[in-house]
């Protein structure tokens, strides 16, 4: 069945059921608004949009993976800022000739992504539209933190990163020279695993600032860097390369460090922590705070490219 056929109300009412509730959920889908518990008194809120043939392509991706794309980005900002995420919103604009089960299928990735962290998807919007688009905002809770913003690294400090990088950006070259494998790659590219818990962590930890890396590490870093107006050197020695990521860097003729240094969609957390913070395993030094400005890799400028710019 199309959603044409199916129409607005009909596409809803089989999405709905699929999305489940959080624990903050008040009031669900169905009124004109949600109403979400916030225990903090303050809202951390977040949005990202993703469209077809920029963000994701449905012959690369199942719907399930598309939502926990779209879920995991937003999330991830959430946790980035040391907080707890609590719902999402959905605004859903589809072909009128696409298969609702293909909608269907992006509920349960974004209900599955959600879930992951107590969170759900608690109301939103749709509409008809050529190109398939598929903007979520993202909702948290601070629990009485202060919020961990972008702008307090200072010189000295350590950076550090949780959770996988260059998995994604690898599996995406794989995939566009159209190969499938090898599918520790491919799959982090479709679901990212994001070490949401970590941001809270990194908070207790005393962490001076942190980002989501969604477009590129140096990239991103340099974003806190420019923010805290120092210098950032990275580590590149600070990197597990896996066999599978050295393997398909070599056969595709590919520096497999473009993929770690400026590749986007696995969406770790990188932060700054004082030199005496005591950092558990997961939480990796890769870099140094130091005076000045802008981002270096072994002290010396990067000569490749930085990450992704959404109009370029």
């Amino acid at each position: 069945m199309s959603i044409a056929e199916a129409g607005e109300f009909g596409l809803i009412g089989r999405i709905v059921p699929r999305l489940g509730t959080g624990e903050s959920t008040l009031i669900g889908p169905g009124d004109d608004a949600a109403v979400i518990r916030a225990p903090d008194g303050r809202v951390v809120a977040s949005t990202d949009v993703l469209v077809e043939g920029r963000h994701f392509r449905r012959d690369w991706c199942s719907p399930t993976d598309v939502g926990h794309r779209a879920a995991a980005a937003n999330l991830a900002d959430i946790a980035a800022m040391g907080a707890v995420p609590t719902a999402l919103l959905l605004a859903l604009c589809v072909p009128t000739g696409l298969d609702i089960a293909w909608a269907e299928g992006l509920a349960d990735g974004l209900a599955a992504e959600a879930g992951l962290v107590g969170a759900a998807v608690v109301g939103g919007d749709t509409s008809s539209s050529p190109t398939l688009t598929i903007a979520v905002t993202a909702l948290g809770d601070l629990c009485g933190a202060a919020p961990v913003r972008r702008d307090g690294a200072r010189p000295g400090d350590i950076l550090a990163l949780a959770g996988r990088i260059g998995h994604a950006a690898a599996g995406l070259t794989v995939l566009s020279r159209g190969f499938r494998t090898p599918k520790l790659l491919v799959e982090a590219y479709r679901r990212p695993a994001v070490p949401y818990a970590a941001g809270p962590e990194a908070a207790r930890l005393g962490a001076t600032s942190m980002i989501d890396v969604s477009d590129g590490l140096l990239q991103d870093v340099g974003h806190i860097a420019t923010a805290s107006s120092v210098a950032i050197d990275v580590h590149s020695d600070a990197f597990d390369l896996p066999d599978q990521m050295r393997d398909a860097a070599k056969a595709l003729g590919v520096d497999p460090y473009q993929w770690l240094l400026a590749g986007g969609d696995d969406h770790p957390l990188a932060a700054t922590f004082p030199p005496s913070a005591a950092l558990p395993p997961h939480w990796r030094p890769i870099g140094t705070v130091t005076s000045g400005e802008g981002v270096t890799v072994d002290r010396k400028p990067w000569t490749g490219g930085f990450g992704w710019d959404h109009f370029r």
